[in-house]
């Protein structure tokens, strides 16, 4: 779930908490920061800011052509890297591609 800002997220985690739920503190990921927490089910749910983004650390223009880690994972570049596998433009996505739910609307 994305939230516009750090206030919102800070008022929502708030508020979970006033719920009884675990919450996390806000965790500083590089890109967004974020809030962890569990729904009764027991599934965990993240609450990101949108922003700082994407754009911190490249250009929008290449956006995605290299693999960018946040600091504390420069350490296993290595490894990561090993373990990837290659994308050829022909089976990357389409750039704005979305796909297609279709369904009842129940």
């Amino acid at each position: 779930m994305a939230v516009a800002g750090e206030d919102d997220q800070v008022r929502l985690r708030e508020e979970l908490l006033q719920f009884g739920c675990k919450v996390t503190e806000v965790r500083d990921r590089c890109y967004f920061k974020s809030i962890y927490f569990r729904e009764p089910g027991g599934v965990l749910l993240e609450v990101a800011t949108i922003q700082p983004g994407f754009l911190v650390d490249e250009s929008e223009a290449t956006l995605g052509q290299a693999l960018k880690l946040p600091p504390w994972e420069e350490a296993n570049r290595a490894d990561i890297e090993a373990a990837l596998v290659p994308i050829s433009p022909s089976r990357a996505p389409r750039s704005g591609f979305m796909p297609r739910i279709t369904g009842t609307g129940h």
